[in-house]
């Protein structure tokens, strides 16, 4: 009686069979889907499991048959190509901001869209060893909380910390909570980014995610739209290096011709580049001068020079001379 009684099941058995159970080189024949319907309590005669499968191609399952020894069945194409699953694949278990619980968790359910021999050929080719991923496991409800406030106009509240030493987290702004308005979200340094007004400073200011804590929707209206309206979001990304905050500066720098490829990496294809002395061209950046664009440039050595302002050069030698005077020590 129980089989008879799942037969209502079968359509969505069989869906599940086909979707894990086959691809193009795992067909399974008549003889195997129904001991496969078996597992699920469902009995099933060859006659109708082609009526069966006649009515999943009618909803656009695409159920192909193929002649070897015996007639085969499988699933062909799929809402995602191998291929496409490889990549998202990728970049889940490349991404620094999610764990690596979530990061097994997104794979695993990536993995539920192909068959399961596809699936652990998924799971093998992406793993990157030794990645450093974030701790904070809230990473996603931060953002999915910033996203509600953003569509609601709405302020958020949280904490923010840094850590210590002693791998503690210590929490800025004396333990006080940030009120701010939430304009935006980016991706930038392998690292989720928010983009905000903060009315207390009347400044556009960004925040990493992972470093956001007891998040919350506030009750209060967001405020500074206005600074927004003409706010270019990959202008700002583009300028501040590294998303560390500096001086916005036009800076020249002298580079080497072999590192045009680097220029094009981190500024895009839109500057121009002017020959200059043999093997070098100049190139014009607009930039917010941090400790970390200071960094970069100076990882070049005698490839890579700032030519103007003298304020910039001057940061730069100061920054050569102190890393000396500290390896010297």
């Amino acid at each position: 009686m129980a089989k008879r009684e799942n037969q209502k099941a079968k359509l969505l058995a069989l869906v599940e069979i086909f979707k894990h159970k086959t691809d193009e080189e795992h067909p399974l024949t008549l003889a195997e889907i129904s001991s496969h319907l078996s597992a699920y309590g469902i009995s099933a005669e060859r006659k109708s499991l082609y009526d069966d499968m006649e009515t999943l191609r009618t909803f656009g399952y695409d159920i192909i048959s193929v002649k070897r020894k015996t007639t085969g069945y499988y699933l062909g194409s799929r809402r995602f190509e191998l291929a496409e699953l490889k990549l998202l694949a990728d970049a889940v278990e490349s991404s620094r901001f999610i764990t690596v619980k979530k990061s097994d968790e997104l794979i695993g359910k990536l993995s539920g869209e192909v068959s399961e021999y596809e699936a652990d050929t998924l799971r093998r080719e992406v793993h990157i060893a030794g990645r450093v991923k974030t701790m904070n496991e809230s990473i996603y409800y931060n953002v999915d909380l910033i996203h509600t406030a953003i569509r609601e106009d709405k302020k958020i509240r949280f904490l923010y910390f840094n850590w210590n030493e002693k791998k503690e987290k210590v929490f800025r702004h004396g333990s006080a909570y940030y009120e701010i308005s939430p304009f935006a979200l980016t991706w930038d340094d392998e690292n989720y980014y928010l983009i905000a007004y903060d009315s207390a400073s009347d400044s556009v200011r960004h925040y990493r995610v992972d470093k956001m804590s007891r998040l919350s929707v506030s009750e209060t209206a967001r405020d500074g739209k206005e600074r927004f309206e003409k706010f270019d979001l990959a202008d700002y990304t583009y300028s501040v290096f590294g998303m560390y905050g500096g001086e916005r500066e036009d800076v020249t720098l002298l580079v080497a011709n072999e590192l045009a490829g680097v220029i094009i990496d981190r500024f895009g294809t839109s500057l121009t580049f002017f020959p200059a002395e043999d093997g070098f061209f100049t190139v014009h950046v607009r930039i917010a001068v941090s400790p970390t664009f200071l960094a970069w440039v100076l990882g070049f050595g005698s490839r890579m020079r700032v030519i103007s302002p003298d304020s910039v050069k001057e940061k730069i030698i100061a920054l050569a001379q102190e890393t000396l005077l500290s390896y010297r020590k």
